[in-house]
């Protein structure tokens, strides 16, 4: 695997590996990271292997989406020990730019996704997808990929992205291959994100009730209860649990992520964010409709 920081190098370690195609169209597959590797991060690399020809993995840690009293300095960076992890699963390149490289002298730019971008992580984190679309959209035109899978994990973000993509008609890659992969869990049905090594061990063990209080509420709203009234209990259960606050728990529409207030004809997601211990950890599941 070859690991490149400068914007050249890459241009020139993409142009080679397409060469390695027939008529030189070998496809890329891109899977963007912040780094602190885990198994969900691993589990987009092996997809992604699927889908193309050869992996490209991205790891930055990007300023534009951390808030002034968020935890961009503490974020964990292990690039040696990324690196080693992706090499082992078979990357064939690892962009790691610096934020100099990223973002140079008087860049001025910014890509705003209005819509799926509000509500939700949106209101809690005023910026976060601002920073999110723009980078983003400056990985994909760097790398130019055929393919970019995103863990669903981040539900609003992957839903952000693909909108930006649909809006700045991008062809590589097309809306319709950036792909959505399902969520990695624990064993107790905790989703695997870097922030979990931020949980005290007895915060980790109250984590557990974050995918547990979500399936009870989807299985109330799945046989019939009123969706407000489902979400409330959740809430209850949650600071009950020992988390101490939940910034929201919304049923939403799974594409536009409009609000819902009950099931219906589309398809429909429950969303959830809250906080244990100093840090936040978001978390989602797809419910199904009652028709």
């Amino acid at each position: 695997m070859q690991t490149v920081k400068a914007l050249q190098m890459l241009r020139t370690a993409l142009a080679q590996l397409r060469a390695e195609g027939e008529a030189g169209g070998a496809t890329i597959a891109l899977v963007p990271t912040m780094g602190a590797l885990h198994e969900g991060h691993l589990t987009l690399v092996r997809r992604a292997r699927e889908e193309a020809d050869h992996v490209v993995a991205s790891i930055f840690v990007n300023p534009k989406q951390f808030g002034p009293n968020e935890d961009l300095d503490a974020y964990p960076r292990q690039l040696a020990a990324d690196a080693a992890m992706l090499e082992a699963e078979g990357v064939a390149l690892l962009w790691a730019p610096t934020v100099d490289e990223m973002y140079p002298a008087g860049f001025a730019s910014n890509v705003s996704v209005a819509g799926v971008s509000e509500g939700l992580c949106g209101a809690a984190r005023p910026g976060h997808f601002d920073g999110v679309a723009t980078v983003v959209c400056k990985l994909f035109n760097q790398v130019q990929p055929d393919f970019a899978l995103f863990g669903e994990k981040d539900f609003q973000q992957l839903a952000v992205i693909r909108a930006m993509a649909r809006d700045l008609d991008l062809t590589r890659p097309h809306v319709d291959n950036i792909i959505g992969v399902p969520t990695v869990r624990e064993a107790d049905g905790l989703a695997m994100s870097s922030r979990n090594r931020y949980l005290s061990p007895d915060h980790r063990v109250a984590a557990a009730a974050l995918p547990r209080t979500m399936q009870e509420a989807i299985a109330a709203i799945e046989s019939g209860a009123e969706v407000a009234g489902a979400l409330d209990s959740l809430r209850v259960d949650l600071l009950a649990a020992g988390f101490s606050g939940v910034d929201y728990a919304a049923l939403a529409d799974s594409r536009s992520l409009a609000p819902l207030d009950a099931l219906g004809q589309t398809p429909a997601r429950l969303l959830v964010a809250a906080r244990i211990g100093g840090t936040r950890l978001i978390d989602n599941m797809a419910v199904n409709n009652a028709s």
